[in-house]
């Protein structure tokens, strides 16, 4: 039986590049796409980092029965939806996936495919470097979205806290100040079974 591993972690603590260099090293890990009703940033592409769908889509897929876990955000921008809809993607029996998501997606995940199946990927970085980064991130795009970093930083701080994160069973961090040597410890774990 194969595993879905399943990398989350508070915004700005460097998942999409680990997320993007772990697919380059294992290419064997398949990908499982997420959706999302949000519109793509910039360098996104649809069916890559996620398909971004219409709200009647992803409400198509859910009286289909076919939402695995959904959630939603109220952002500045209103609300955007994250779900993943159980579309042929994965097929246990053939191979092992890369995942990326929340620790709210991750309980989901597990109770779907099984706690022995989905193995998390806690990705930690210090809250003053995750905040240094991400507005560092922002002050780059064409058009900034202070608040809603402000947003997503605050609400991580609850997400991701010691008491959830204990409830989900994650006690192991790779900390992602060297992302060689984090992106080296990750592969290692999962070529040698420890994960």
């Amino acid at each position: 039986m194969g595993k879905i591993y399943y990398m989350m972690g508070k915004s700005s603590s460097g998942k999409d590049t680990l997320l993007r260099e772990l697919r380059r090293a294992l290419p064997e890990l398949r990908a499982m796409t997420l959706y999302t009703t949000r519109p793509p940033r910039d360098g996104e592409r649809n069916g890559v980092e996620y398909f971004f769908v219409s709200e009647d889509t992803l409400n198509a897929y859910g009286r289909q029965g076919r939402i695995i876990e959904e959630r939603a955000y109220d952002t500045m921008h209103g609300i955007w939806r994250y779900a993943t809809v159980d579309d042929g993607q994965v097929e246990l029996r053939e191979a092992d996936y890369l995942v990326i998501g929340t620790l709210e997606s991750y309980h989901r995940m597990r109770e779907y495919y099984g706690e022995d199946n989905v193995r998390p990927i806690y990705i930690e970085v210090e809250d003053g470097e995750r905040l240094t980064r991400a507005l560092e991130r922002e002050k780059g795009r064409k058009v900034p979205g202070y608040a809603e970093l402000c947003r997503r930083y605050l609400a991580d701080m609850v997400d991701y806290s010691e008491e959830n994160l204990a409830k989900a069973g994650i006690g192991k961090r790779y900390l992602n100040y060297d992302r060689t040597r984090c992106l080296e410890e990750i592969i290692g774990e999962i070529q040698n079974g420890k994960l």
